[in-house]
């Protein structure tokens, strides 16, 4: 079980222990803690969070920035992969495709569902899909975040 799914698991019955436990995956990997994102669900293959509207945010126009978006797809992709992950096997973001729907205004609600493993043999490609909702539900934006899976080294 990867570390982030144990500490989800452990923390995140509560708000303040999924706040927490976004908080500890943010030092494990400092970048998104620029977004500030809240993890709402982590399941193998699966990773919901949210991120608020606000200024640091924000682009010119007062919206959600569209990288702010991506590093919220990047940031479900990498959990919801992480958390498929048996031991011996490792993963790495590859690529990422994103459509900007609308002007994401608001608190963003973010899914990301992996495609199964399947079989990896010495390294595949897979893919997670990411949608991103605003506070009507309505599609802002999506992703599909390819990963690269692979053996660990020895």
């Amino acid at each position: 079980m990867s570390a982030a799914l144990k500490l989800h698991r452990q923390l995140g019955t509560s708000a303040f222990g999924r706040w927490l436990a976004s908080q500890l995956i943010g030092f494990r990997a400092p970048y998104f803690r620029s977004i500030a994102p809240l993890l709402v669900r982590l399941e193998p293959g699966v990773c919901d969070a949210t991120i608020r509207h606000r200024w640091r945010v924000q682009n010119h126009i007062g919206t959600v920035h569209a990288i702010a978006l991506c590093n919220l797809a990047e940031f479900c992709a990498g959990l919801a992969t992480d958390a498929a992950m048996t031991p011996g096997i490792r993963w790495i973001p590859k690529g990422m495709t994103v459509r900007y729907l609308k002007k994401a205004n608001g608190r963003m609600f973010a899914s990301g569902t992996l495609d199964s493993i399947g079989e990896i043999g010495s390294g595949a490609d897979r893919i997670c899909t990411v949608e991103v909702r605003d506070s009507r539900g309505e599609i802002v934006f999506d992703a599909k975040v390819t990963m690269y899976i692979s053996p660990s080294k020895a």
